[in-house]
């Protein structure tokens, strides 16, 4: 049987055991003490109000944030709405230093960040961390090629550039970009969502790390068309991407062999489809 740590994220360098305990216990002993702080508060608001002084609510706050903290409410509230917020930046913490982030599709990676708003936020606790990653674990796989399955699937067939049977060496995408008397702008959405999709399945499939958001494709191809406004093409190792006035964008693969091992995913999930021949 697997170790732990293989279990949740297949190597064994970024979440052990030993961490997991560090943090469930860690966070245990911190809820105490913050309960402890509150009961506290609540007995020093009892006998500054009984000399006229206020309670905690007055005299802790900074003028016009007098409801902002938790600590200066009943314990049970407090404590479930600290909980719940400490619980929720755990999980936060723990996916992404798991790199199960980076294997997820816009779709996988935005019902996570709601599953982490609801109400049903699972605790943090030693067998809910190892059950949650075992479950991701073993649908990583699954997850990362919906996401390469999603992005052919959004492809538009009124371009012939676009091969409703597989990834061509070029593809044409709608709504990449605006363009208006100031010049091109990159579009906010799914589509945005899209081509970061696209670039991160490029860079697992080619076996390298997958970069930080604040580095990703879109934000380097906002920053290109900002930078260069009498250009109309941005190339990088991956991509040489033509945007044109009329939205579309046409994304040409510079590495062959990656789109073959897309091309493999795709006739792995609709057989029959793909061409014996390119």
């Amino acid at each position: 049987m697997p170790d732990e740590s293989s279990v949740l994220t297949g190597h064994t360098d970024v979440i052990c055991s030993t961490s997991i305990e560090r943090i469930v216990t860690g966070r245990n002993v911190a809820l105490e003490r913050i309960k402890s702080v509150i009961q506290q508060l609540d007995d020093l608001s009892i006998l500054t109000a009984s000399i006229g002084g206020g309670t905690a609510k007055d005299w802790a706050m900074r003028q016009g944030h007098r409801y902002d903290c938790w600590l200066t409410e009943k314990t049970q509230a407090a404590i479930k709405a600290i909980t719940c917020n400490i619980d929720r930046s755990v999980w936060r913490d723990l996916m992404l230093k798991s790199g199960m982030l980076a294997l997820m599709d816009a779709q996988a990676r935005d019902q996570w960040y709601k599953s982490l708003e609801g109400d049903e936020l699972p605790a943090i606790s030693e067998d809910n961390i190892l059950s949650t990653f075992r479950q991701l674990h073993h649908t990583k796989h699954e997850v990362f090629e919906r996401g390469i399955i999603n992005v052919f699937k959004g492809l538009s067939w009124d371009y012939k550039t676009n091969s409703p049977c597989c990834f061509g060496r070029k593809i044409i995408i709608n709504n990449l970009v605006t363009h208006n008397r100031w010049g091109f702008s990159l579009n906010w959405g799914w589509r945005r969502d899209q081509l970061a999709d696209l670039e991160r399945m490029l860079f697992l499939l080619d076996g390298k790390p997958v970069p930080d958001n604040r580095g990703d494709i879109t934000t380097r191809l906002m920053e290109h068309i900002r930078d260069n406004p009498g250009l109309s093409v941005y190339e990088d190792n991956y991509f040489a991407i033509r945007y044109f006035q009329k939205g579309t964008g046409h994304i040409t693969f510079s590495c062959p062999v990656l789109v073959d091992k897309m091309n493999d995913i795709v006739a792995k999930h609709y057989p029959g489809m793909l061409a014996k021949e390119l």
